[in-house]
């Protein structure tokens, strides 16, 4: 195998990178990790395309001197254009080429800091097992309790109507949540097909916009040459009209901007049941709200979680259980002023296109 097949092959970002510490060369991975080609990259400086939260230029020069590789572990890493990824760099002087540096850059926020694999499936069964108890157990006593109220409220004077009107709104809102525990619950399994994505994010934005989202503006930032997915356009269309509302909700009452960004990351993979599993199709929806709360930010995703005043927590709990049966990722990245949802799909494969 040539040297050219190895490099084109890398499953990793990787660039070459001159004495100036600019762009020299990057492989394919490295193409889809800053959605840019190799003649746009060459001569670039590479810290005006990447932003690392950590000082590297001495690093790199450190290395450079004592021609020496160098691991960073744990830094956030991203483009400009993107949420940040959680990533490992490798740095280490280029054998044969005096002051040549290579830069490896490893993805791991997608193989332990969002769990969904794991995670939301068991959450799901919880809540499922919960929704099968509640329904039984409390909805048809709450009947009862909401009837007796009105049948109480028929004989009381007009001052104590105030409490049984009280009993029954309270016992309505009651039977309501377990109403949405049921709907997580039961949720039927994806019916794959060849989606558009751009398809289900107009027929989302379209909906908010004359809804949810009627005091937003909401922009649309598509890679117009963006593949095919592997979804159920239903499902995906609900994940993206919670997420829609969401934002639309943090932003409260003086509107603000939803911006709905899609590209191509063929770097992106998610390690599962012992395997590699690509998810180059990206979503974002990002607002401009003052950011999840810090305390919640971890368990976002998890039922019950919410950051709003009688919030359910039920909404962000279904998209991640729908995107996990989509064998998809969902992550989230939150600070005021800049709350990015990220959705990562796989591409349909050609039977699914061809049916």
């Amino acid at each position: 195998m040539s040297d050219e097949a190895i490099w084109s092959s890398l499953p990793v970002p990787a660039l070459v990178l001159d004495p100036m510490d600019r762009i020299h060369r990057v492989n394919p991975a490295a193409e889809g990790f800053l959605n840019s080609s190799s003649k746009a990259l060459a001569g670039q400086p590479v810290w005006d395309k990447l932003a690392v939260d950590a000082p590297l230029e001495e690093a790199f020069e450190r290395a450079r001197e004592n021609d020496a590789p160098l691991f960073v572990n744990d830094v956030d890493v991203g483009t400009g254009d993107r949420a940040p990824l959680h990533c490992n760099l490798q740095i280490a002087p280029l054998a044969g080429e005096a002051g040549h540096m290579l830069l490896l850059i490893s993805p791991r926020e997608l193989a332990g800091r969002v769990t969904q694999g794991q995670s939301v499936k068991s959450a799901a069964k919880s809540a499922i097992g919960m929704a099968e108890m509640l329904a039984h157990e409390i909805k048809n006593p709450l009947a009862g309790i909401t009837g007796a109220a009105q049948l109480l409220s028929m004989n009381l004077e007009a001052q104590d109507l105030e409490l049984t009107d009280l009993i029954v709104s309270e016992s309505r809102r009651i039977v309501s949540l377990l109403e949405q525990v049921e709907q997580f619950g039961n949720v039927s399994a994806p019916k794959m097909q060849a989606v558009n994505l751009h398809d289900v994010l107009d027929r989302a934005r379209r909906s908010a916009i004359v809804g949810v989202a009627a005091d937003m503006t909401i922009i649309e930032d598509y890679d117009p040459s963006l593949p095919l997915a592997q979804g159920d356009p239903d499902q995906l269309l609900q994940v993206i009209q919670n997420l829609l509302k969401n934002a639309a909700q943090a932003a409260g009452e003086g509107g603000g901007v939803i911006r709905l960004h899609t590209y191509y990351e063929q770097s992106l993979r998610v390690r599962r049941d012992g395997g590699g599993k690509s998810l180059p199709l990206q979503i974002e929806v990002i607002d401009d709200g003052p950011g999840l709360p810090e305390e919640i930010a971890e368990d976002i995703f998890d039922p019950f979680v919410s950051g709003r005043e009688n919030g359910t927590g039920l909404g962000l709990a279904l998209a991640a259980k729908i995107i996990s049966e989509h064998d998809g990722w969902i992550s989230v990245n939150s600070v005021p002023g800049r709350t990015v949802f990220r959705i990562s799909l796989p591409r349909a494969g050609k039977e699914l296109e061809d049916s």
